[in-house]
């Protein structure tokens, strides 16, 4: 077991990491606090869950109705400790020049938007305590460029830069930051960005052996359980069948 119990907000939490996340942390002995939008798939992982947990429907983006449920919180689950900032998405894979703005204020609302807003909430409580851990769900997609990431790699990017200057404010407080960046995981991801297309999201695993959403959670776990006096910075990860592209070169 964990030297001691957190009580962890995750994001995102009724599907894929933030599922698993939440199914490893609760066998671990945390008790949660789960956001996503839908009550039955919550209600579903709740009762799965051996550990104290609160659940929370709402979609990250309204600002409103998050705060207002986080500063209603039973007493029991008041005292957040650690924060998972998993909610994100992209949408679509077309070109910069060809892609839906609607699409790049959702993403920009979700990864970007909406992580800052849950962060700043927790981070007085987090600090007042002198204890607490920020992990932000970042992606290689921040540090690797590829054609059609534009916006979503754009977002993950910030999130890397937001989590290291989250470690400068912070400094001296005892409160941890850590950007999470996962490669290739095997999860919904490609079936929201495709819109449903189940068969395009599945060719994009086909044969590559990807991460799984369990080897992010024991990632995450392995995070916030070393001693207090340790903080990763920035943990990157991808499957062995992953690496970096060569630079394209248009010729004339």
């Amino acid at each position: 077991m964990p030297p001691m119990s957190e009580i962890v907000l995750i994001t995102g939490a009724s599907a894929g990491i933030g599922a698993a996340t939440a199914t490893l942390l609760s066998g671990r002995g945390h008790s949660l606090v789960l956001i996503a939008r839908r009550q039955d798939r919550l209600d579903a992982l709740r009762a799965e869950l051996p550990s104290p947990v609160h659940t929370i429907a709402a979609d990250v983006r309204d600002r409103a109705t998050v705060e207002a449920a986080l500063a209603e919180l039973p007493p029991a689950f008041a005292n957040l400790t650690v924060l998972v900032n998993n909610a994100g998405l992209a949408l679509g894979l077309e070109k910069a020049q060809d892609a839906n703005l609607t699409d790049w204020d959702i993403v920009i609302d979700t990864n970007i938007r909406a992580l800052c807003h849950l962060t700043r909430l927790c981070l007085p409580g987090f600090i007042a305590r002198k204890h607490g851990h920020v992990v932000n769900l970042g992606s290689v997609a921040g540090s690797y460029s590829y054609p059609g990431g534009n916006i979503y790699g754009a977002s993950k990017a910030f999130v890397e830069r937001f989590s290291m200057n989250l470690r400068a404010d912070l400094h001296g407080t005892g409160v941890r930051v850590t950007s999470v960046e996962p490669g290739m995981v095997e999860t919904d991801f490609s079936a929201v960005r495709f819109r449903g297309d189940e068969a395009k999201a599945a060719d994009v695993y086909r044969g590559a052996n990807p991460l799984t959403a369990a080897d992010i959670a024991e990632s995450i776990r392995w995070c916030i359980e070393l001693p207090k006096h340790i903080n990763i910075n920035r943990l990157e990860l991808m499957p062995t069948t992953q690496s970096f592209g060569a630079f394209p070169i248009a010729r004339t």
